[in-house]
């Protein structure tokens, strides 16, 4: 049970210098990896790098990250969330400084390394901390959509300030922005939260074999849909990959369950509210990374658009993310959280629906499909945390806030692996290769509706036993 901190702040805006700290952290996440995206034909000239090592110039961030959020929560809980924060944005600094060295693509990688790391200390922690600024749960909902809000607008305009910064600066300035952001996230963090008391924290010894084992399976799960888009579907690769991430997740389970001290009390994760949290963050994740890769395609190659009309294309979903951070308050404080949870949630499942169904009769359908979708993220991105941390006990908010992050980084992945893989079964000859044929374009369309669909009835099914979880029992007489 939550106890009510009469010191908590009121308003947001009493608890400005905290916030604005916590945005940055959130901005750093949602900038990185969009601004370099832009830069990565500039880097593969300059440092000489072969198609793989540009490809795990990102792809290093996102499987550090993703793979040691719930570790690091773990950690977080048990050694205080502010100075876990603290060093992760001390290490982001760092590393971010270090890239003005760089010389080779095995520099780059191991930079970008360094930067998952520091995302996997830092960014559960906006969620928690930012859950534990405040007492009332709509100050909560309202904190993480200004957060959030903050971050999409970095993801809106990363490429956009990326091409301009290329054209008059070398392209390790695009990753040397992230000194600032550092510094501005550790005077806000340091100035307007403190830190936490020894009573919110727990002195359980720190599960070392199921971290190592839950950092596997991660991993391991956010490779093996590369494998699938990459080597496709017919090669052993993917499945061998796929295979061994099983296999960890089920040793992990039976560790945990054993563990005197786990990890992760699997009892914790069972409760309703966080485990139909965490469904309807996978449902998001998972529409908004498959509708993404598929849209691309559609837009660029089946269409044949050209990249700034395709990316003007993606402007519905853009504005609405940007835009829609004032109507999630009201209707949150309209509806309550969980039927927020389930409404948006179902909105996912809409929007994937018509996307499957129409998106190959013409853009219209497009851009209503995208629009669904990033109007559910900007409601579940706020309420999916809060509902998981009020549903866990104080002293596990950091591992709470990094299970949010981890289902929506799994469940992107899951997403990508499904529409990619689809589209391999379907699709003959080379994607990239252009002009397509008329057999081509019809293949295409039918992977699209094929996809499309399948992600529709996944999404479904999430949504679906998360509004179980969440149903109120009646109360019989």
């Amino acid at each position: 049970m939550t106890v009510i901190d009469k010191r908590a702040p009121g308003t947001l805006r009493a608890a400005w210098v905290a916030l604005a700290g916590l945005s940055a952290v959130f901005l750093f996440e949602m900038l990185d990896n969009s601004i370099l995206t832009v830069a990565l034909p500039t880097i593969g000239r300059e440092l000489h790098a072969s198609t793989l090592e540009l490809q795990w110039a990102t792809g290093a961030y996102a499987v550090v990250f993703g793979g040691l959020m719930v570790a690091f929560g773990a950690v977080a809980d048990r050694y205080g969330r502010r100075r876990i924060m603290l060093a992760g944005l001390a290490l982001l600094g760092l590393a971010s400084l270090a890239t003005a060295f760089v010389t080779t693509a095995e520099q780059l990688i191991a930079v970008r390394a360094a930067m998952g790391v520091a995302a996997a200390m830092t960014t559960p922690g906006s969620i928690a901390l930012a859950f534990r600024l405040f007492a009332d749960n709509g100050l909560r909902v309202r904190a993480m959509t200004l957060i959030s809000t903050v971050g999409l607008v970095g993801l809106a305009v990363g490429p956009t300030a990326g091409g301009f910064v290329l054209a008059v600066a070398p392209w390790q300035v695009l990753l040397l922005v992230n000194v600032p952001i550092a510094a501005l996230a550790i005077v806000g963090i340091r100035a307007g939260i403190a830190a936490d008391e020894p009573t919110e924290l727990h002195r359980d010894p720190l599960d070392v074999p199921g971290a190592a084992l839950g950092t596997t399976t991660i991993v391991l799960t956010l490779v093996a849909p590369t494998l699938f888009v990459g080597e496709g579907a017919r090669s052993w690769q993917p499945w061998t990959v796929t295979a061994a991430a099983l296999v960890a997740a089920v040793v992990f389970v039976l560790r945990e369950r054993a563990a005197r001290h786990p990890l992760l009390d699997l009892r914790l994760v069972a409760r309703p509210l966080v485990s139909a949290g965490l469904a309807h963050k996978a449902a998001t994740g998972l529409a908004v990374a498959g509708l993404g890769y598929l849209v691309t395609l559609q837009l660029q190659l089946d269409w044949g658009w050209s990249p700034a009309l395709a990316a003007a294309g993606m402007l519905p979903q853009v504005l609405v993310l940007v835009l829609a951070g004032p109507f999630v308050n009201r209707f949150v404080d309209r509806v309550g959280l969980d039927r927020a949870a389930g409404l948006s949630s179902a909105a996912v499942v809409a929007g994937l629906g018509v996307y499957g169904l129409l998106g190959r009769f013409g853009y219209v359908w497009v851009a209503l499909a995208l629009m669904l979708v990033a109007a559910a993220i900007r409601v579940v991105g706020a309420v999916a945390g809060v509902n998981v941390l009020r549903g866990l006990p104080e002293n596990r908010t950091s591992i709470g806030a990094a299970l949010v992050d981890t289902a929506g980084e799994v469940a992107s992945g899951v997403g990508v692996a499904v529409a990619g893989t689809v589209l391999a079964a379907l699709f003959t000859g080379a994607v990239s290769a252009s002009p397509w044929s008329a057999r081509q374009s019809a293949e295409f369309e039918q992977a699209v509706t094929v996809a499309g669909l399948l992600l529709t009835l996944v999404a479904a099914a999430l949504v679906g036993w998360a509004m179980l979880r969440t149903r109120r029992p009646v109360v019989a007489g």
